[in-house]
């Protein structure tokens, strides 16, 4: 499993932004199926751990984007009722992602051609980045299995998810938040405070 260092107090204590287009309620109202991408990860340290291999760290990169994505996949099915739209299943994402061949390579495409690929209306996406703090070797861990609180804070992060609108790439709603890192919790834990806190202004909210 993968873990995370989250501390669930710190989401309010932290800065939100939300940002949506003039053309965003016109937009979504046409919507009816919704591909979420891997999420854009990225796992620095302010101190460089002593066995610190950039492989393993670009390893755990992909394997906590990947995660990111199916947790707000589970999250958003557990309250589809919820939803003027559907979510595509990340593996039939990804799989068509793959056969393009443009899984590696989303920075590079417009997001309405990938809209066209996937057969959506629209697209979710986001970053992740945090910077760890601890420089001990069992703190490459964004993706370690460990227990146990961490004592006290070990980085900074912040959380970006992004919805674009599949006929024309363009942007059409963005949610903003930095945190402070503290307890260890699941992917699953940090998709779930972070759409607790989407969920008041997200788009698709009935």
């Amino acid at each position: 499993m993968c873990l995370l260092l989250i501390n669930s107090a710190s989401f309010a204590q932290q800065t939100k932004q939300v940002f949506e287009s003039p053309k965003m309620k016109e937009a979504i109202a046409k919507h009816k199926i919704v591909a979420i991408l891997p999420f854009n990860v990225s796992i620095t340290y302010k101190k460089q751990p002593k066995n610190y291999s950039a492989e393993g760290n670009r390893q755990q990169e992909i394997e906590l984007s990947k995660n990111i994505q199916t947790s707000m996949f589970t999250y958003l099915l557990r309250k589809a009722k919820d939803y003027s739209v559907s979510f595509q299943d990340p593996e039939k994402t990804n799989i068509l992602l793959k056969k393009a061949g443009i899984y590696d390579k989303l920075d590079q495409v417009t997001r309405d051609t990938i809209a066209k690929i996937l057969g959506v209306d629209a697209i979710v996406g986001g970053d992740f980045k945090t910077e760890q703090t601890k420089s001990e070797a069992g703190a490459i861990a964004l993706v370690i299995i460990t227990s146990g609180a961490t004592g006290g804070k070990t980085g900074d992060g912040s959380l970006v998810m992004n919805i674009y609108n599949g006929t024309d790439g363009e942007l059409l709603w963005r949610f903003t938040k930095t945190m402070n890192e503290g307890l260890e919790t699941s992917t699953d834990n940090l998709v779930e405070h972070m759409m607790r806190k989407v969920s008041r202004n997200f788009p698709y909210e009935k």
